[in-house]
């Protein structure tokens, strides 16, 4: 591997904080695009990727998610762009294949400098009726659940260091 790739890796923090600046549009299609690679059970390339960066849908997005949560901050914590990962619901792999763009987006966010952080409960809002209707709004086909999403911007502070690993995480077997 790639020294590079190792260090992007081992580097990549979650991101709690975020400046205002909306990021340029050709970092999020970088960001984008690095989704589009992920591997997909059989090829298929089942997943889909919504960015949002309206900031109407923004609040609304952010107060669902509060909703499922029972909190009333902003779970996406005031990014300037939220990345939303559908997949078909019921797809024997549609939660892999989720997983692995939205890992595969902020290996790319990290690299390109930016911060993300992996959001839950995508699930349980696109579930709901408004949910259902949002996701019609964007022109996502019926029959996709939430699998998770980005909150994606400019770090407003900079990342702790990372937890030590625990002695026994991994196993070789011989």
């Amino acid at each position: 591997m790639e020294k590079e790739l190792l260090q992007t890796i081992n580097t990549r923090r979650s991101c709690r904080r975020y400046k205002s600046e909306q990021i340029p549009d050709d970092l999020l299609r970088q960001v984008l695009e690095a989704g589009t690679y992920a591997p997909t059970a059989r090829g298929l390339q089942s997943p889909f990727i919504v960015a949002v960066q309206q900031p109407d849908q923004l609040r609304l997005l952010a107060e669902m998610n509060a909703r499922v949560m029972g909190v009333s901050s902003n779970p996406y914590y005031d990014a300037p762009t939220y990345i939303l990962v559908f997949a078909p619901d019921g797809g024997s792999n549609s939660l892999q294949d989720g997983s692995c763009v939205l890992e595969n987006m902020m290996l790319a966010a990290h690299a390109l400098g930016l911060g993300s952080c992996w959001i839950n409960r995508e699930r349980e809002m696109f579930a709901t009726e408004e949910g259902k209707a949002l996701m019609k709004q964007w022109g996502l086909p019926d029959g996709l659940m939430g699998v998770g999403a980005l909150a994606l911007g400019y770090p407003a502070a900079t990342p702790s260091e990372p937890k030590p690993r625990k002695a026994d995480y991994y196993r070789i077997i011989r």
